[in-house]
């Protein structure tokens, strides 16, 4: 997911990244897709940490925000999703993967910054009901819930997508690495179109795949804040309605793209989930 924000971040602030890193510069040049992700830690933060030693502060912040929103995910489906007495075997079976994928996320980022010598900070503590500790939040009955549950999960993960386009924002990528390090996030806007599809194929809505609308019409209204601005219709500075003569209304056109959110906004929305004063 952020990896190719280390790879960016790091030829940004030194140019002669890849000289410093030969004779390993080849490597770098040759991962590939099917390199499994659980390798790529040992492997990126070994040159990393021959080549620098600790991280610099933006590469540290990018990297530490995107493990504490895997911190969150993790803990949702461990401590929340898994434990719903609602769950049918194939929501079980579902959020069983997911899970684990989370939980490779965090040990894959953790691993990144700790063998760059950089502090990993603790998971905080969550309160999955969104009252700040007290247990007693908005979400508290979602868990006995099967259908407010998959609309919180699918929340989520379609915020986690947003998150890491966020953060790609702030750290520009590195053309010849960027292919290979995106496998990452493309697996939370997998979990979240599974997530969608088995809400649609239960009838508890009429979701699509992928998000679509200003606030998304499929969850109710307390998730307003996960789906703020994406009803854009410009992409970098280009129009997409009726782009090149063609017949594109507003809502095609927004639904085409995922839109970004930075750390400040993803936070007002996971604030609710942390435990104030553990």
């Amino acid at each position: 997911m952020n990896i190719k924000n280390i790879l960016s971040l790091i030829q940004e602030t030194d140019p002669e990244v890849y000289e410093r890193l030969s004779p390993r510069r080849h490597i770098l040049k040759s991962f590939s897709s099917k390199v499994a992700v659980a390798a790529v830690p040992f492997a990126l933060g070994s040159l990393f940490k021959k080549a620098y030693g600790k991280t610099n502060d933006i590469l540290y912040d990018v990297l530490t925000y995107a493990l504490k929103y895997e911190y969150l995910e993790r803990e949702f489906y461990k401590t929340f999703a898994l434990q719903s007495p609602s769950l049918t075997p194939e929501a079980t079976a579902m959020f069983t993967k997911i899970a684990a994928d989370e939980a490779a996320h965090v040990d894959f980022l953790t691993r990144v910054i700790d063998e760059t010598g950089s502090y990993v900070i603790p998971m905080p503590q969550f309160d999955f009901s969104g009252g700040n500790g007290t247990g007693n939040g908005p979400y508290k009955e979602y868990i006995t819930s099967f259908p407010d549950l998959l609309q919180m999960a699918q929340a989520i993960e379609d915020l986690s997508v947003r998150t890491y386009k966020g953060l790609a924002i702030e750290s520009q990528a590195n053309n010849d690495i960027v292919t290979y390090m995106m496998s990452l996030q493309s697996v939370e806007a997998r979990h979240a179109a599974r997530i969608r599809m088995m809400r649609a194929s239960l009838n508890y809505s009429k979701v699509k795949p992928w998000v679509y609308g200003n606030l998304d019409e499929t969850v109710e209204a307390r998730f307003n804040k996960f789906y703020e601005n994406e009803l854009n219709t410009t992409q970098n500075g280009i129009p997409i309605l009726n782009i090149n003569g063609y017949d594109v209304d507003k809502f095609a056109a927004a639904e085409a793209f995922d839109e970004p959110m930075n750390k400040f906004n993803v936070d007002l929305i996971i604030n609710q989930f942390i435990v104030t004063n553990p």
